[in-house]
C-alpha cells in the first residue's frame, strides 16, 4: 500500500515537474519506460537517459516539422523519392549533401539544369534535410527574392531585411534564369548573394549554364562577381536528360534555350 501510494506521490510530481519544463512527453515516457527500466534493471542514471532522449527526439522531430512548414516549399519532395534511375551521376554528390555538412561550412550548391530534370526536387529535398538538421530554410523563386528585396529597398529596409536573411541557415533560389532581370533588380539579387557569402547557404537552380548568367542579370560583370562568390565554395550539380514531366507524351526535348548579349540589328 505504501509502495503504490509513494509511485502514485511521484508520478504526480513528475507531472508537475514536466509542466513546469514546458516538456509534457516527459510525463509519458517516465511512465511507459519505468516498468521496462525495472524488469531490465537499468542504473537511475540510464532510466533519465532514456526519458530524455524521448522527449529531445519529440521535440526536435516537432521543431523541424514547424520549420519544414515555414520554408515555404512548393511541394514536400524527399530524396528517398526522387528518380535516381533517370539521374544516377548525382547520387553519390547529393548523398554528400545530405549529411548536412554543406550548412556548417556556410557551402553553397548549384543545381543546372534543363526543365523537368529534377533541380526543384533535389533543391526541396535538401532543405526538407536542412530543416531536420535545424536550421530555418526559406524557398522561393528568383523573382519572388527580387520582388521581395526590391519591396524592402523602397521602403528603406533594404539592409536590416539583408541581416534579418542572414539568421537563416539556407535560404533557396528556384528557376535563375527563366526571366531577365531589369539592372536593378540584379544589383538588389547580387546584394542578396554577397550577404551570405562564407556566412550562410544558398542552393540555387537554373535552366541555364553559367555563361548565360549575363543575360540574365543584364550585366556581364554583375554576373561574373555574382558567380564568383556563390561558386567559390559551392557544390556545382549538372543535371541531364528529358524532361520527366514529358515521359509518355511522345516528345522527345523542349526547345533549347539561348540568351544573346550583343545582337546585331537586322
Amino acid at each position: 500500500m505504501a509502495a503504490a501510494k509513494s509511485a502514485t506521490e511521484s508520478v504526480k510530481q513528475i507531472t508537475y515537474l514536466a509542466g513546469a519544463l514546458k516538456a509534457p512527453r516527459i510525463t509519458e515516457a517516465a511512465a511507459r519506460m519505468a516498468d521496462q527500466a525495472r524488469d531490465a534493471g537499468w542504473s537511475f542514471e540510464d532510466y533519465l537517459a532514456a526519458v530524455l532522449e524521448r522527449e529531445v527526439s519529440a521535440r526536435n522531430a516537432s521543431g523541424a516539422e514547424l520549420r519544414i512548414k515555414a520554408a515555404g516549399f512548393p511541394a514536400r519532395k524527399t530524396l528517398e523519392d526522387f528518380d535516381w534511375d533517370a539521374q544516377p551521376s548525382a547520387r553519390q554528390q547529393v548523398a554528400a549533401l545530405a549529411s548536412g555538412g554543406f550548412l556548417l561550412e556556410a557551402q553553397n550548391v548549384v543545381l543546372l539544369g534543363p526543365p523537368g530534370t529534377g533541380k526543384t526536387h533535389l533543391a526541396v529535398a535538401l532543405g526538407i534535410v536542412a530543416a531536420r538538421h535545424g536550421h530555418r530554410v526559406l524557398f522561393a523563386t528568383a523573382t519572388d527574392w527580387v520582388t521581395r528585396l526590391t519591396d524592402a529597398h523602397r521602403q528603406g529596409n533594404l539592409p536590416r531585411e539583408l541581416t534579418r536573411l542572414r539568421r537563416y541557415g539556407l535560404i533557396i533560389v528556384d528557376e535563375v534564369g527563366y526571366l531577365p532581370f531589369e539592372q536593378d533588380a540584379a544589383n538588389l539579387f547580387f546584394q542578396l548573394v554577397s550577404s551570405r557569402y562564407e556566412h550562410v547557404s544558398l542552393i540555387l537552380t537554373s535552366n541555364l549554364p553559367f555563361s548565360g548568367w549575363g543575360g540574365v542579370f543584364g550585366d556581364q560583370a554583375v554576373a561574373a562577381a555574382m558567380i564568383d562568390r556563390i561558386v567559390h565554395h559551392a557544390d556545382v550539380l549538372t543535371l541531364k536528360g528529358a524532361s520527366y514531366r514529358l515521359r509518355g507524351r511522345g516528345i522527345d526535348s523542349l526547345p533549347s534555350i539561348r540568351i544573346t548579349t550583343d545582337e546585331t540589328p537586322g
